[in-house]
């Protein structure tokens, strides 16, 4: 028992993770136009931030990340991964040519020891410890995590077993044989790169991980599955990156209200669960939580609900705002109504005009949407 017991432990040592972040996360345009999905905010964290909660939790702290550019703003911003105790290297993949394709190139990064490829724009609630824990002891090539969802035709589909492995995994089904979709977290064995060097590029001229998967299965290697608990988001489009927003903020645990007066100024309401970044402010405003307020940012004469985060360096100034995402830099002042469900990218400004005529005035990237 101690011999398999250090075993296990030699390989966690050595097992990496790769999260694949490459993309050109065109659902999500305009905000990603200047800033890679990976680095979108979700309550004040990057989207790759709660990638690197669960692999960290699972004890994998070297990790890879697949690029599409390596002078994009990922390696600028998370650089060696050293201020997030983690080590941190990127993988190149100047042409996308389906997930297969990306995991190819982590060959020579993982080596021949087991490995965790992780999809970066993907949250969960569940942070999967069994799934990492069982994995090597169980025996199989593979482990995946799988989902359950309301229309299975939109995803890749797993369709398991008795004992809970994988017998076939379908790309968007017709005609679905079940209901669990593949969620975005894998655990491979080197064996995986063998399967991928002999699948064929599919009508999208992919290389689809999928097909990997089944040629697994078809050779007789064994494919756990992991079902997981509670909520997951595949945050790849703006209604669903404010929905994660909710989902986190709404797991803030209490926090009584605060009564700071050299924060919480003047006619200021500020009810319980509302984090507070250093050197912000509420002045004379309602903020009702779970909500987040990053540093250095001012609420003067405003509202502020629930759901809604706040980055670094914001002003809100007479107006209301709710289950919304601000990134930081921005400036809302003096909007008529309520702002409800929006994401508004860094260095936005949404401003109300001073002077005669009263107009509207928009400079808009593509796939901008304004409701007004």
């Amino acid at each position: 028992m101690l011999v398999v017991f250090r075993y296990l432990l030699e390989a966690y040592a050595n097992m990496k993770a790769v999260i694949l972040a490459a993309g050109k996360a065109t659902r999500l345009r305009p905000v990603t136009l200047t800033m890679p999905k990976a680095l979108v905010p979700v309550a004040n964290k990057t989207l790759i931030g709660y990638a690197f909660d669960v692999l960290t939790r699972a004890g994998l702290n070297e990790i890879g990340i697949v690029v599409n550019d390596l002078d994009s703003p990922i390696p600028q911003t998370l650089g060696d991964g050293s201020g997030l105790g983690i080590k941190l290297e990127y993988i190149l993949q100047e042409e996308q040519l389906g997930l297969a394709h990306a995991v190819s190139l982590c060959r020579p990064f993982v080596g021949n020891d087991p490995f965790c490829v992780f999809l970066g724009d993907n949250i969960f609630q569940d942070k999967m410890e069994p799934l990492f824990r069982d994995f090597l002891s169980s025996g199989a090539e593979s482990a995946i995590a799988l989902g359950e969802v309301t229309d299975p035709t939109r995803f890749g589909i797993a369709e398991l077993r008795a004992d809970g492995s994988i017998e076939r995994v379908v790309e968007k089904p017709k005609e679905p044989k079940s209901n669990l979709a593949i969620a975005g977290v894998y655990l491979f064995k080197p064996s995986i790169f063998d399967a991928i060097s002999r699948i064929k590029p599919s009508w999208r001229n992919e290389l689809e991980i999928t097909d990997a998967i089944q040629t697994l299965v078809n050779d007789g290697g064994r494919v756990n599955s992991y079902t997981l608990k509670g909520w997951w988001i595949d945050a790849g489009k703006p209604d669903a990156i404010i929905l994660a927003n909710q989902l986190v903020l709404e797991e803030l645990p209490y926090t009584p209200a605060l009564d700071d007066t050299s924060r919480v100024i003047g006619k200021s309401e500020v009810s319980h669960r509302v984090i507070l970044g250093q050197n912000s402010q509420i002045i004379d405003s309602v903020v009702r939580g779970p909500v987040i307020i990053g540093d250095n940012t001012v609420v003067q004469n405003s509202y502020i609900g629930p759901y809604t985060s706040l980055g670094d360096n914001v002003r809100v100034e007479g107006s209301e705002i709710e289950a919304s995402i601000v990134m930081k830099n921005c400036v809302i002042r003096n909007i008529p109504g309520r702002i409800d469900s929006s994401l508004l990218a860094d260095g936005a400004q949404v401003t109300v005009a001073q002077r005669m005529p009263t107009t509207h005035r928009f400079i808009l990237a593509e796939n901008s949407y304004v409701q007004l």
